[in-house]
């Protein structure tokens, strides 16, 4: 083994080791990796950024400003009230959603097909007498499944394709995927829809009248004329359980108590932390003569709290003329969102929205601090008030998701229709092989801006910045696994220490080593780990790298063990009400079934 063998894998074990502790973003993990092989000299500094402008970097940036267009104008609204019908039974209903959202990530942004189709899939558990994960839950599964059936379906994809481009032959086409995706996707869905509604946890009673999202914890005030003032915290517990509340904390002084003397009395102006779902909360508040902390006004803090807010008070007063009507609304975090790692505080909530955060909800874990300290995450629930204009802006600002029934209608009709034809026409000249994919869509992109399908305010808005940098930094350290041998030394080891020479096996353990991986860290860093050794493992073997590929594309896009995999797992974590150990009652099954299908198929239409 050469120093630079050893370099490289050392470089490449810590990333990997930081991608599973998920710590750090990925693009600052992925930055760390390329800047770390400059510096061992594994990776030239001229030609540390190249990754920047390859193609699949440049598709996979094209691809999701059209997403963004399909999005806002309105086709995706439009297929959902044509496809989706609303009157059918549980069988036909839950197969054409996860149908429609397995056709839409086949062409689009899979994060944006799932984000569209959520409060649908909402809607129908409530009609269908189901819990939300239970419609959620295969949704998230669908999407994931239709991403692999073509090259634009998965950033995973657009990597092989390029790494197959690499090996001197011609780089995958756009449908090539396709033969054995589409396959596996069908097969797999069908799973889905078969045993889904058994192997899905029911995490939460059906037949409710609204969503419930499972327990928020929220922060309400102990006022002046509140029934609770004097109470001991036990007699306060025996009130709320009436209401299926409990205590969880509480602040005094600015002090959080987590686990307060029961006979404590309670003054004017503690804290008490509660958890409590969205329908009982109002019970509970009532019940005590409590306000929750993010709904009491700056003026009423000023006198409770003696805290110099009279600037924000008078533009509270100021803000609150704009709508008469308060409403409540659900909100889930997308990845990627702004708000990630941020605070209400911090982005001043109050201030720039006229907004209350009166909730938060994180499945699996209580020890949130105070509300608006609180650093937020992707896939958690906030409970917002305030009027319906404000609440739309912050969910647009901050990609999030209104968990409730959506108006289905087309905004622009003209835009609609053109937005749909210059997605059509970029696919077919990328399919056609009339131009590259990378140029297709780049065009395709232009014709957008010119005829402003996307406002040109929301181009660049529309990019996953995260993952384009992931893809960016990444390419050249694969690079560096092939030009040191590095990928040809571990192919070595696979061959002779695990598949004794038989290329079926080889086969077989790229594609689940793959599906490991991708179910621990994400799945575009999964595939531009796996492509260079698939590639030194099939010439090792004396065979086609083409089958060892599109194992690599199979398996990155088979993330279904765990809520970190892919971030369509990510975001229906909090509004299923799941916890971690709950995806692989059904994506364990579902990952078998996927190698047993694949592994033949690929022996058949990618020969050896």
């Amino acid at each position: 083994m050469t120093i630079d063998q050893i370099f490289i894998l050392t470089i490449l074990t810590i990333t990997v080791a930081m991608f599973l502790w998920g710590r750090w973003r990925h693009d600052m993990v992925g930055a760390g990796a390329l800047l770390a092989c400059v510096l061992a000299g594994l990776v030239p500094p001229l030609e540390a950024f190249a990754g920047f402008g390859h193609p699949a970097v440049i598709t996979v940036a094209c691809v999701l400003v059209l997403s963004r267009g399909l999005q806002i104008s309105g086709v995706v609204d439009a297929l959902t009230r044509t496809v989706l019908p609303t009157q059918a039974g549980a069988a036909l209903s839950m197969a054409a959603l996860i149908g429609l959202g397995a056709v839409l990530s086949a062409f689009m942004n899979n994060i944006g097909a799932m984000a569209l189709l959520m409060p649908v899939a909402i809607q129908m558990a409530k009609r269908l007498n189901l819990t939300p994960g239970q419609t959620l839950m295969p949704l998230a599964f669908g999407t994931i499944l239709g991403g692999m059936t073509t090259m634009i379906g998965t950033p995973p994809n657009m990597i092989v394709a390029g790494f197959r481009g690499e090996t001197g032959s011609e780089s995958f086409s756009m449908f090539d995927f396709t033969q054995v995706g589409l396959p596996v996707a069908l097969a797999g869905l069908a799973f889905i829809l078969l045993l889904g509604p058994r192997l899905v946890p029911a995490r939460k009673q059906a037949g409710v009248e609204g969503f419930e999202s499972g327990a928020y914890i929220t922060e309400a005030r102990v006022l002046e004329n509140s029934k609770a003032v004097g109470m001991s915290l036990h007699e306060i517990e025996a009130v709320l359980d009436e209401s299926d509340t409990q205590v969880i904390g509480m602040i005094r002084n600015d002090v959080r108590l987590t686990a307060p003397d029961q006979w404590r009395k309670m003054l004017s102006g503690d804290i008490l932390i509660l958890e409590a779902d969205a329908e009982n909360l109002t019970d509970a508040l009532s019940t005590l003569g409590l306000k929750l902390e993010e709904a009491i006004e700056p003026e009423e803090k000023d006198e409770i709290e003696n805290s110099d807010n009279d600037r924000d008070a008078v533009e509270t007063e100021e803000d609150t003329t704009i709508s008469d009507e308060i409403v409540l609304r659900e909100l889930a975090i997308l990845p990627g969102s702004p708000l990630s790692g941020r605070s209400a505080s911090n982005i001043k909530l109050r201030t720039r929205y006229n907004l209350n955060l009166l909730a938060l909800s994180r499945s699996g874990q209580l020890s949130i601090r105070r509300l608006r300290t609180a650093r937020f995450e992707a896939g958690d629930l906030l409970l917002m008030q305030g009027s319906p204009e404000a609440v739309s802006e912050f969910a647009t600002n901050y990609s999030c998701v209104p968990l409730a029934e959506r108006d289905l209608r087309i905004p622009d009709k003209s835009k609609a229709l053109k937005a749909g034809i210059i997605m059509v026409l970029a696919v077919a000249v990328a399919a056609f092989g009339i131009l590259p994919a990378s140029i297709s869509f780049a065009i395709g992109v232009l014709a957008s801006m010119a005829l402003r399908t996307v406002p040109l305010r929301d181009i660049y808005v529309s990019i996953d910045w995260p993952v384009i940098v992931l893809l960016s930094t990444l390419i050249p350290v694969a690079g560096a696994m092939d030009s040191t041998g590095t990928a040809d030394l571990i192919a070595r080891l696979i061959i002779e220490k695990v598949a004794y020479g038989n290329a079926i096996i080889g086969l077989t353990l790229i594609l689940v080593i793959t599906m490991f991986l991708s179910d621990l860290m994400n799945n575009v860093a999964t595939a531009a780990v796996m492509c260079p050794i698939s590639i030194g493992t099939a010439s090792a073997l004396g065979v086609s790298a083409d089958s060892f590929l599109m194992a690599v594309a199979i398996g990155a896009s088979c993330a279904f063990l765990t809520p970190v995999g892919h971030q369509n797992n990510t975001l229906i974590l909090g509004p299923g009400g799941f916890r971690f150990g709950d995806y692989w009652k059904l994506g364990l099954p579902l990952e078998i079934l996927i190698v047993v299908i694949s592994i033949p198929m690929l022996l058949v239409l990618w020969p050896l």
